[in-house]
């Protein structure tokens, strides 16, 4: 016989601005899946797993790093919603739309800029850096000029094939992130010095997807707490944000942190502190009424309860946590004592520990055992070689690196 529900707040539905109702508190939140077929495509595995993630019982899930064009994408693995797309190709997307019955599904709206991968782009943020290991041009005034109309064609793409919403990516370094980023914003332009002028491109681009979608699609987004790196994106500066974007007509906030500028930490390899950027997400509930979603660093039921009883959040946003047990919302309903184990990394390399949780992924889709964690040089080199060969095919569909396929 099924177990009996614990009743408790973290599996209370609540609403959206825009209508929507999310069934529980649970969000599976982006991460790069890196499960498209190399030319910017659903995969049947990617629509498995996103129907796994229905049936485990999560209120909704955010498909990480969707590019509205070839040019500068993060990892070969990432779709692209593009507008040229067959129709062919346009009903991968909507499978994988349908793959969320069970729950709300959103495309997570990338542009890496800066961080785009060299070899399938020409990198290009907000200002040109030539750095170890990070090297870009900058992006024109008229390129800036037109993001918000870039980012609203594949909002209103998403909203056409079925999907319920789109997050707007401005965290963990990506190219809005990066304009916010003392780091990577150098410019003396409209564009960079303040706050006031930082966070312009971010507004435009929020404004245009909401005016661009119909009121019951939901649109969110994704934002840095801080860059964790001297220099960067401070607390300070990303409240004033909040604050901006109150009136935005945003469906959610979702609070994150950490870069990938070269020398940052990765926020999402710590391994203690709890939820990471909880500190944030009660102040920022002075600054706006917009609805919160916490990710980072929530491993247990007790923890995430806690966040959403306290009223520091409305959403507790997990990851890896559902890669590890992608029944764990129907789990921690059922059994309070019923929290994912964390595999344990000795001294792992740079990069070690996304490279595990990535292969974990694609094993989960495939519906074949996670690796060994004590095995990541061997999960490392498939990792890098897949990549390898889906560069190939990104090339042959998206053409040579870069605007001008130079």
């Amino acid at each position: 016989m099924p177990q009996a529900s614990i009743p408790s707040p973290l599996f209370d539905p609540v609403s959206l601005p825009n209508g929507t109702v999310l069934k529980n508190r649970i969000v599976k939140s982006a991460m790069s899946d890196s499960l498209g077929d190399g030319r910017g495509n659903p995969t049947p595995a990617q629509i498995r797993l996103y129907r796994l993630w229905g049936e485990g019982g999560a209120a909704a899930a955010i498909v990480g790093e969707v590019q509205g064009d070839g040019l500068f994408p993060e990892r070969p693995g990432n779709l692209v919603l593009a507008p040229d797309a067959p129709d062919v190709l346009v009903d991968r997307f909507r499978a994988l739309a349908r793959a969320g019955k069970d729950l709300a599904l959103w495309l997570q709206l990338g542009h890496a800029g800066a961080l785009a991968h060299p070899p399938l782009s020409a990198p290009a943020g907000p200002s040109a850096l030539d750095l170890p290991g990070l090297s870009c041009r900058a992006l024109t005034a008229g390129e800036i000029a037109a993001l918000p109309e870039q980012f609203a064609r594949t909002a209103r793409q998403a909203q056409d094939l079925g999907f319920g919403g789109v997050q707007i990516h401005a965290a963990h370094g990506f190219l809005l992130s990066q304009f916010l980023s003392p780091l990577f914003n150098r410019r003396t332009d409209r564009y960079g010095g303040p706050i006031a002028n930082r966070m312009r491109p971010l507004l435009e681009v929020v404004a245009a997807v909401r005016a661009a979608t119909a009121p019951d699609f939901t649109v969110a987004l994704k934002l840095n707490a801080t860059d964790q790196l001297t220099g960067g994106l401070e607390a300070r500066d990303a409240l004033t944000v909040v604050g901006a974007l109150s009136g935005s007509g945003l469906d959610l906030i979702d609070i994150s942190g950490g870069t990938y500028f070269p020398g940052a930490p990765s926020a999402s390899d710590r391994t203690t502190g709890g939820a990471y950027f909880r500190d944030f997400a009660r102040a920022a509930r002075t600054r706006t009424d917009i609805p919160l979603m916490l990710t980072g660093g929530i491993k247990t039921r007790a923890e995430a309860l806690d966040c959403v009883t306290s009223g520091d959040t409305d959403l507790v946003g997990l990851a890896r946590a559902l890669v590890l047990d992608p029944d764990l919302p129907r789990h921690w309903q059922n059994d309070s004592s019923s929290d994912p184990v964390f595999p344990r990394f000795e001294s792992p390399p740079e990069g070690g520990v996304t490279a595990w949780y990535t292969m974990a992924l694609t094993a989960l889709a495939e519906d074949r055992p996670l690796p060994a964690p004590d095995n990541l040089p061997s999960v490392m080199a498939a990792y890098e070689a897949r990549d390898a060969d889906r560069t190939h095919l990104w090339r042959a569909r998206f053409g040579g690196a870069g605007p001008t396929g130079a």
